[in-house]
């Protein structure tokens, strides 16, 4: 072969970049930034474990829920190749299964990773009767008082914004008004708290039921014009009010688990007097229920590896990975029995009220629209100092009926 021929040869080769027999294949892992390195060891201890079969790269996405949204919804569009592995909100799981951006879990390794799982995260990433990700860490919110102001913590909301607004200074109620995703969790667990739902039972048409609707928009109305009410509710979010009442000026806060350590490492004067308790009642004779977080692992339907992938994802979720996430990051479990295990409970000494309210918990709506849906409750209910409670119940049901029919930009 003449030497120009074989020069050519050679920088063809090198164009195409390494093959895919050089080593094992590398499963990329899109999840957000998990600050402890919890994700990176895990990673590390499944790629060790696969015994050369893959490697497990992260690939870092942002912090803020919307962004990593945006990102991945591009690339799964585009049908990008390199998503193998993608750490998914527990509201996409409609959305990507119906845009056929995941793959449904084969039925026996879909027995595996919700084997001894807690039915809420379990039905976060279920859509149509099928598996579309694997329940890894969740979250759910709570109610975090200060013991030396308040006593035995109200089991109802008309109790709550009545001691506070008793107790004056320092009586502060702590929630997420802002008009972002936090306000619609706080919308939808008020709702299911009275008895109603944003959809139907088809997920095709909006409930909204009047009289639950009305009493969780009243409440909101009341709390967000009571004195006890933070001046800056229409722009708080979770962070905002961790670090108000970190301050030391507030006596409730309903927020994650995460504030636990938060305030035990930056204001151990307000950790040694911070309680914890059940999300408190809408209606006195129903328990709460809540809007739960989470994280699941779906597998991207453009991977070149989706087999490995899928064994991947089901060694990521594995209960010794679920405890490192919780040890190292805070990041509650999926799996019941761990919140019996000694060791997080001494991270969790909440995980008995954490474990009964997912038990309990509630989904936000399951719709492929979720997050017009999202947008349309934050439109029509912000601030919630304006809202009228008689006549934003059929407003806000007009609003969810355009979203679901995607008529327009919301």
């Amino acid at each position: 072969m003449p030497k120009r021929c074989v020069l050519c040869l050679s920088l063809l080769l090198a164009a195409c970049g390494p093959s895919e027999t050089a080593g094992p294949p590398t499963l990329r892992w899109y999840v957000f930034k998990e600050p402890s390195g919890a994700f990176a060891q895990a990673a590390q201890r499944c790629s060790a474990a696969s015994q050369g079969r893959y490697t497990i790269a992260l690939s870092d996405l942002p912090a803020d829920a919307d962004q990593q949204r945006e990102q991945l919804v591009r690339r799964l569009a585009a049908g990008d190749t390199d998503l193998d592995l993608i750490g998914m909100d527990v509201i996409w799981t409609a959305e990507f299964a119906e845009a056929g951006w995941i793959l449904a879990w084969p039925p026996a390794l879909a027995g595996q990773v919700v084997d001894g799982r807690i039915k809420g995260p379990v039905a976060s990433a279920t859509y149509r009767g099928q598996l579309w990700a694997a329940p890894f860490t969740t979250n759910i919110q709570l109610l975090w008082y200060r013991t030396d102001r308040v006593g035995d913590p109200p089991a109802t909301w008309d109790t709550l914004i009545q001691r506070a607004e008793g107790i004056g200074d320092g009586g502060r109620i702590e929630i997420q008004g802002e008009r972002y995703e936090g306000l619609t969790v706080f919308f939808v667990s008020l709702l299911a708290s009275a008895g109603g739902s944003v959809l139907d039972a088809s997920g095709r048409a909006p409930s909204l039921a009047p009289e639950p609707t009305r009493q969780a928009l009243a409440l909101m109305k009341r709390l967000a014009n009571s004195p006890a009410a933070d001046p800056a509710l229409d722009t708080s979010r979770e962070d905002h009010t961790r670090l108000a009442f970190e301050r030391g000026h507030s006596a409730f806060m309903v927020n994650y688990s995460y504030v636990w350590p938060s305030a035990r490492a930056n204001a151990p004067a307000v950790a040694e007097h911070m309680g914890w308790a059940r999300w408190p009642r809408v209606d006195p004779q129903r328990p709460s229920r809540v809007a739960i977080g989470g994280l699941n692992l779906g597998v991207a339907a453009h991977s070149r590896h989706p087999q490995l992938a899928f064994a991947a994802a089901t060694c990521l979720v594995s209960v010794e990975n679920q405890r490192l996430a919780a040890r190292l990051g805070g990041l509650p479990p999926t799996t019941a029995a761990l919140y019996d295990d000694p060791e997080l409970r001494r991270t969790f000494p909440f995980a008995e009220v954490l474990r009964a309210t997912l038990e309990d918990a509630v989904q936000r709506p399951q719709s492929p629209v979720y997050s017009d849906i999202s947008l349309a409750i934050g439109r029509t209910l912000h601030p919630l100092r304006d809202i009228d409670p008689e006549r934003d119940v059929e407003r806000l049901r007009r609003a969810v009926g355009r979203a679901l029919r995607s008529e327009g930009l919301l």
